[in-house]
Parts: structure tokens; sequence; C-alpha cells
């Protein structure tokens, strides 16, 4: 699919997607590129007409694409975030319970745990694999995975034995790969500390970009393609359209946005020239047909407004209260075939 997709774009760009895919000193260039790849295809699937790094622009420096698209024209330029990770950190656990985790028959699910409390004195194996096997077996993986696909947190349990406490979170293993004896149960261990980065990633990848190329006088999208671990929109909410909060009026509450997102931001009017944010959690090859993009609509009066392409969902704000995005009646994906 990679190659065939490195195929599409006019011949004098596809030396420099080859080059970049085969950078083995940088994955953060292999990634981006494969974004890029993503977004024309993409555009590519409803019949729009892409133009790369079109010389459009006051500043004299050329974003990833000019596209038409029904008689209107609008600029994309892409760009790659990746969540952070802390200072490396040992395993906390001794291996003797390590090993007993991941002795838990556990066909359905993996686990990832985070202790809480470490006592002087190393506890019983044996009730500690009991009890975990007992709440895995209570789980429907199916009715966990509809569940987080709507927002709900997954499954968590806390085990506790003299001054010791663990606790896990289930992680759903995807259909095929369910019922395999020898897979282990660990399926994510604390060796890292993860940040949670999600807002102000994405708030400074939409900075870097939004002024970068000065007046276009075109609509403008920003497409940030993120690396995740569990990406959450609001997140993208509180970056784009700052944090939400809720003042209390006599009985009637009313809701507001604090001047920290990137369109509500009152000391930067020159964001209105970004129309609108494309985002899509964890692309690569193998949930390019998966996910939905989501075009967030910029809800500064001075934004031009971009055509919305079938292939997107949108999300926007009215009254300071985000509308959750919508898809499109009839998704197509990127061309797989």
């Amino acid at each position: 699919m990679i190659n065939e997709w490195c195929s599409h774009p006019p011949d004098q760009a596809q030396p420099g997607f080859h080059s970049r895919l085969l950078d083995r000193d940088s994955d953060t260039n292999v990634f981006s590129t494969l974004w890029e790849l993503y977004l024309h295809e993409m555009l590519l699937g409803p019949g729009c007409v892409v133009g790369i790094e079109p010389g459009v622009g006051t500043r004299g420096k050329k974003p990833d694409f000019l596209v038409a698209y029904e008689g209107e024209r609008f600029v994309i330029e892409a760009i790659w975030t990746a969540q952070r990770l802390g200072e490396t950190e040992s395993n906390p656990l001794p291996p003797g319970l390590t090993d007993a985790i991941d002795g838990v028959p556990s066909p359905n699910f993996f686990v990832s745990y985070k202790l809480d409390r470490a006592g002087p004195v190393m506890p019983t194996q044996r009730r500690l694999k009991a009890g975990l096997t007992r709440w895995l077996a209570s789980l429907d993986p199916d009715q966990v995975i509809a569940e987080y696909e709507r927002q709900v947190p997954l499954p968590w349990y806390i085990w506790q034995e003299a001054d010791w406490r663990l606790t896990f979170e289930a992680i759903p293993r995807s259909p095929g790969k369910r019922g395999d004896p020898a897979s282990r149960t660990i399926g994510v261990h604390p060796a890292s500390t993860w940040l949670g980065d999600g807002p102000e990633r994405v708030l400074g990848a939409v900075k870097r970009k939004g002024g970068k190329y000065g007046d276009l006088a075109l609509p403008f999208i920003v497409a940030v393609g993120q690396a995740d671990l569990f990406p959450k929109p609001e997140d993208t909410e509180t970056a784009l359209y700052g944090t939400l909060v809720e003042y209390a009026h006599a009985s009637t509450p009313t809701f507001g946005r604090m001047p920290d997102g990137y369109w509500t931001a009152t000391y930067d009017h020159r964001h209105g020239r970004v129309s609108g944010v494309l985002t899509v959690a964890n692309p690569a090859p193998w949930t390019w047909t998966k996910d939905s993009p989501v075009l967030w609509r910029s809800p500064d009066p001075s934004s031009l407004s971009t055509p919305i392409l079938p292939t997107w969902a949108t999300a926007q704000l009215v009254d300071a209260r985000r509308i959750p995005a919508t898809g499109p009646s009839h998704l197509r994906h990127p061309r797989p075939d």
C-alpha cells in the first residue's frame, strides 16, 4: 500500500517522499512522511486536485498541499506529533510478582499495572493471581471496547495485601489476538512515565504552523497527526477552544472558555488565519481504514470558511460548548486497494 501511495504524488515530489521514508536515523521523519502520504491519499479519494508544496502566502515558504475541491481552493499543512516520555525508571515490582501477573490466564485482556505502595515483605502470589483471574474473567472484551469508544474509561482493579497496593487496568485484546495461551498478560509496564501533555502538544503544533506562511488569502487547515497512548478528544478541544469553565449566575449555570486555547486567546488575533484543525489519532498503515479524520472548525468570525470533505467528521464550538464530532453520511477512507 505504501509503495502504491508513493506513486501517486507528482513525479518531482516522489524522491522527497522516498528519501524520508528510508531515513534510518529518524522515526519522526518516517512517521511524518506516512502522515503526509495518508493526507494526500485521503484528498484524492473524494476527487480533489492536489498540488504539492505550492508557492502561496506572503512569507515565501511553501505549505504541503494546495487543494481544489468542487470549485473551491484551500491549503493544508501537515505536522506530526508524538506523546513525550518522561525519565525511564527501573521496574518497581520484584521479578516474582511480575512473573505471577504474567502467569495469570487472560485470553481476552492485557493488563497494565501501577505500584501504589510496596510493603517490606513479599506478598502471597497465589492470592494475587486468584484475584486477578476472577476480575479478568468477569469482563467482556467486546463490551469494554464498545464502552471505550464512547469515552468510558477502561476497567480497573485494586489489589491490596498487607502493605502492598497495586492498581491494574484491563486492555482488551483485538479479536484476532485472543485465546493464545502463550501470550503474556502484562501489556504495559510502568517503565516510562507518560506525560499528560495532550493539550500542550496539540496547541504547540498548531501555533508552529498557524503563522508560518503569513497571509494566504485562502482557507487554511493545519492537519495534526497524533501518536498518543490513549488519545482524548477533550485534549484537542481544550487546546483549540480553551478550558471549559462553569459560571454560577443565580440558579442557572452558564459556560464559558478560558483564554488559553488557540482560537480563544485574546492576545493574538492572527489565529483567525487558521480555518480549521484536522486531527487523526494514531494514524498508521494498520489503522488507516478505521479512524475518521475530524475537522475542528474555527469559531473566529475572521477565519475563512473551508470546504468539508465527505470523508471528514466535524466538530465546532457553539455557545462555549463543543458540539461532538459528527461523522459523514457515507465514509470513504483512503484507498487501501
